[in-house]
């Protein structure tokens, strides 16, 4: 800002001096420069103001572009620390078996602990072929009730599109078709109809009512029985026309000695809260299904909190910083001694800075920050040992969820305030609220010194055109009595005159 003004100061003093020889040169017969002298003039009333509001201005503007960046840093800080503060990052947990084709997912309600789960088949869906037909020979005309789990639908066939391709095409594209797969094979002895159910379980059987006066076309009724806990294996109806060549069938296992059958091999109601996976290659197996913390998805928890911490250090320091190397006046940040800043970081780093013992809670062992891998940095920056946090995990997890999720946790603690800063009409709004009524405040002013400066240049200009005009006047007048008195090169027109 010195910079500026005494700039400002020596070029309004060259103005005005060229302007003053403006004048002498006018009084000389020469023309004066009224624009250069009323420039002058208007710059020495208000180059000072003029430059203090725009320093002024650019100072709010760096201010408030600095604290939007701090904002955005708290708030991916608090979206940090939310799953710690609410123990949400410490009730995951993760499942395993021993064996293949047996995965589990743990959700909401599951607890920890070890399961042995004896696979004796997997759930199967239903495939039945049909007799032999003539691969152009037209069945009939009739209507077919497809049937598959509760759900049915009903197809009409004409004679002139009633061969087994146009029927397999007339099933798949049936509007409400309730999970029927059809196609035609080809064999040595013919054509056959290939149906295939699109669910698995013994109760989605395909079952097809044919209503025709055609005896080809009869010979596609077909009935699954579904009421069987040992699903067929050869002819499907006394008939002989269809054949199955895969049984839909229910999986079946136990669990910890509990018998579980599931229509599909997604097993989600076994154990509240676990949902089991079973493939062909767990069939006929005996595994043990663990399930325990997941302490990878804590670790990345807490290490995207430390990141969160060290992204909103190192943006403070950068606003914060003095450099002596740079020129007078731009040395500091632009929130070096910015109170908000100051006790927004006084009081994360006080939350933190502590024994870190307020998050143990009864019955668990004492946690501190430096026990499960986290350490200050002499920049206030956190370093984490991802060993040291692996290994306070592993042995007990439950102290390091009360360091951070306790009613007393670091996490806790440090979301309330941050809540407090970052909330609507919270510090830091009141903070750019102030910064931003001050840009309208020197917006304002700028308005009025703009218009100040606008009429103390038209009254400038209007008195020295006048005293322009005069000194004019006044020099042609020298003129005329230099000439009729007499000069240096004349005797003047009055010398004779006797």
């Amino acid at each position: 800002m010195s910079t500026v003004t005494n700039s400002t100061s020596a070029s309004t003093a060259t103005s005005i001096q060229d302007a003053a020889q403006s004048i002498i040169s006018g009084s000389t017969r020469s023309d004066t420069d009224i624009n250069a002298l009323v420039s002058a003039l208007v710059n020495a009333k208000v180059a000072g103001k003029a430059a203090q509001l725009a320093g002024r201005a650019t100072r709010d503007n760096s201010q408030l572009t600095a604290i939007g960046t701090l904002k955005s840093v708290l708030s991916l800080m608090q979206g940090a620390l939310t799953p710690l503060a609410n123990g949400k990052a410490f009730s995951s947990l993760t499942a395993s078996a021993s064996g293949k084709g047996l995965t589990a997912t743990a959700g909401s309600g599951v607890v920890t602990g070890s399961y042995l789960v004896d696979v004796k088949n997997i759930a199967s869906s239903q495939a039945i072929t049909s007799g032999a037909f003539g691969a152009k020979s037209a069945l009939g005309s009739g209507s077919l009730t497809l049937s598959l789990g509760g759900k049915s639908t009903t197809i009409n066939i004409d004679t002139a599109h009633s061969t087994l391709a146009d029927i397999a095409a007339a099933i798949n594209a049936a509007s409400g078709n309730p999970g029927i797969a059809a196609t035609v094979v080809n064999g040595v002895d013919g054509a056959h109809l290939m149906l295939h159910s699109n669910f698995t379980g013994l109760a989605n059987g395909i079952s097809i009512d044919v209503k025709s006066d055609n005896a080809d076309l009869r010979k596609l009724s077909v009935k699954s029985s579904t009421s069987s806990t040992v699903p067929p294996t050869t002819e499907l109806d006394a008939s002989g026309n269809w054949k199955q060549s895969v049984a839909g069938q229910d999986a079946r296992l136990s669990i910890s000695g509990m018998e579980v059958v599931s229509a599909s091999n997604l097993v989600g109601s076994a154990i509240d809260g676990l949902s089991i996976s079973l493939t062909a290659e767990s069939e006929g197996t005996t595994q043990t299904l663990t399930i325990a913390q997941d302490v990878s998805d804590q670790k990345t928890a807490i290490g995207a909190f430390v990141t969160a911490y060290n992204n909103f250090v190192n943006a403070a320091a950068s606003f914060t910083g003095f450099d002596s190397t740079k020129a007078a006046g731009s040395q500091g940040g632009v929130l070096l001694g910015d109170s908000v800043l100051n006790t927004i970081r006084n009081t994360l780093a006080s939350a933190l800075s502590g024994d870190g013992k307020q998050g143990a809670g009864a019955g668990s062992s004492t946690a501190s920050l430096a026990a499960i891998g986290i350490t200050f940095q002499k920049d206030g920056t956190l370093k984490l040992d991802d060993v040291t946090l692996s290994n306070a995990l592993s042995s007990d997890s439950r102290a390091v969820a009360a360091l951070f999720s306790a009613k007393t946790g670091l996490a806790v603690s440090m979301n309330r305030s941050l809540t407090t800063f970052l909330q609507k009409d919270g510090t830091i709004d009141a903070h750019t609220n102030a910064l931003t009524a001050d840009l309208k405040a020197v917006a304002s002013q700028q308005t009025q010194l703009t218009a100040y400066t606008d009429k103390i240049t038209k009254a400038y200009n209007a008195q020295f055109s006048a005293l322009n005009k005069l000194m004019t006047q006044t020099s042609q007048s020298a003129d005329y009595l230099t000439a009729l008195f007499g000069g240096k090169n004349s005797a003047g027109a009055m010398a004779t005159n006797k």
